[in-house]
């Protein structure tokens, strides 16, 4: 997963899954409970550059058009 786009679309797709019986409640859960620490990371990272002053680019955020 390249980005938040990619991560956010996954997490629709895994929603119509579960949603159509495709994937099972509990894997559902654990993706997206994965998917919460991967933007928890990414929030301290967001503090970190705050704390420092030093605003950086972060890729995960960025969005290819």
């Amino acid at each position: 997963m390249k980005n938040i786009e990619e991560l956010r679309n996954s997490l629709a797709q895994n929603y119509s899954k579960i949603e159509s019986g495709e994937m099972d409640l509990k894997t559902g859960k654990e993706l997206a409970n994965t998917a919460g620490k991967i933007i928890n990371t990414v929030k301290v990272q967001i503090e970190y550059n705050t704390l420092l002053g030093k605003p950086q680019k972060i890729d995960f955020l960025e969005i290819n058009e």
